[in-house]
């Protein structure tokens, strides 16, 4: 028998040494989103399990195979949020915010599929996502585009591509799905287990299927695109042509159909190579259906969302992260001088309110305290030892560099620390 409890597997603690990339990503995030007049919205982690069985679709993945659904006391089926998106439009519709208003929203937080673990996506994960409602015009799908580009850019985030396509309105896909079909029966003996369960069902996420045994046959099926509206053709054409006068590279993909059944007109993910088969880091589009779907009045929606833990996971592998270092490690010997670092240490902190400093605790001779300051990754000990303290000075070392270490008389240390 185990002598500890350990994490469930899947659902993994962000220790310390992490969270400062958090801070640091959610400090930007909500930057962002205040920049393009977006405000925050948070929804509860359980809801009812209908309702995302009536938005994502009893035949996905997620529902069949993925979800954390349990019955409460009272008999109810509720479900651990799998996404955000149905939470948000449920909240939107039961508090009256959406019928004939926009509303630029976003939301970031947990959310728990049972999938298998592998690097950069658990079974609980942290998404961030943007949803707008009340808007059916291509310059806000064009807008949600450029605010991810931008994302990007902020973060310092390379080697990241975009994919485009067009499902076309909700009545242009219904009439593709009977094209696609009959194609599809037609070669029946080709289907694997999976797409023969989506034939009748969701036949666009065949189209998705990484089989390679059914690679040709996919390859010469009919094409969404050429099965469009005049409508839906126009809409896709106004929104290139903005992403083209801003300067935002894409590539069409005619094969891109996002996972959920609520998807219409634009979808979109942004890809990279960097984190094996799975690589897509953002993915969105319209489902301006869905609110009706969910017992709203009929309104335009789009939105995307992004995988935390993959971004981060994408960062660490491009940056080498110095977030977390430490500006200045404070070293006290004896009472007196940690009575005086003490009250340095806040004249420090009140006129450099961004500086990372740590001070000593605990006591302990030069040797520990100085192999402690090393190993925090601080620049710089300040060392106030018996004699320092008599001559009202600090002794300054350099940890990360090869230069003389010097003293600091009290009076002129916050000028000091403004010039380093």
């Amino acid at each position: 028998m185990s002598k500890f409890i350990q994490s469930i597997r899947g659902m993994h603690d962000i220790l310390p040494e992490a969270t400062h990339r958090w801070q640091a990503f959610e400090a930007i995030i909500r930057q962002l989103m205040t920049a393009y007049g977006y405000k925050e919205i948070r929804m509860p982690l359980v809801e009812s399990t209908d309702l995302f069985c009536r938005s994502i679709g009893e035949v996905t993945d997620i529902v069949e195979k993925e979800m954390y659904t349990f019955d409460d006391r009272n008999g109810d089926k509720l479900t651990l949020r799998p996404e955000g998106t149905a939470s948000c439009v449920r909240a939107g519709i039961q508090h009256g915010l959406l019928h004939n208003q926009v509303q630029r929203l976003w939301y970031s937080g947990p959310m728990f599929r049972h999938e298998r673990p592998q690097k950069g996506r658990y079974r609980q994960f942290h998404q961030f996502g943007v949803e707008v409602y009340g808007i059916s015009t291509p310059d806000i799908d064009a807008e949600l585009i450029l605010i991810s580009a931008r994302l990007w850019k902020q973060l310092g985030l390379t080697g990241v591509r975009l994919e485009l396509n067009t499902l076309g309105s909700n009545q242009a896909r219904e009439n593709y799905k009977s094209i696609l079909v009959d194609y599809l029966n037609k070669h029946h003996e080709l289907l694997d287990e999976d797409s023969v369960r989506r034939l009748q069902t969701n036949p666009l996420r065949i189209l998705d299927s990484k089989n390679p045994a059914m690679k040709q046959m996919l390859d010469q099926a009919p094409a969404l695109i050429d099965h469009l509206d005049e409508e839906s053709i126009e809409q896709f054409d106004r929104l290139k042509a903005m992403l083209d006068a801003t300067g935002i590279s894409y590539t069409l993909n005619p094969r891109l159909v996002r996972g959920l059944d609520y998807y219409c007109n634009t979808v979109f993910e942004w890809i990279t190579d960097e984190l094996g088969a799975q690589g897509t880091i953002c993915a969105g589009g319209r489902y301006d259906g869905l609110v009706e779907q969910l017992g709203g009045k009929p309104t335009p929606a789009i939105g995307f969302a992004l995988g935390m833990e993959r971004i981060l996971s994408l960062l660490e592998s491009q940056q080498d992260s110095q977030a977390d270092r430490i500006d200045i490690y404070l070293v006290l010997l004896g009472d007196e001088c940690e009575m005086k670092g003490v009250q340095l240490a806040e004249q420090i902190r009140e006129q450099h309110p961004a500086l990372k400093m740590v001070t000593h605790c605990g006591g302990g001779s030069m040797k520990s305290q100085m192999k402690k300051a090393d190993k925090s990754g601080a620049d710089v000990a300040l060392i106030l030892g018996q004699d320092e303290l008599e001559k009202e000075q600090l002794t300054v070392k350099y940890l990360r560099q090869k230069k003389e270490q010097q003293s600091v008389h009290f009076d002129e240390v916050n000028d000091f620390i403004a010039a380093i």
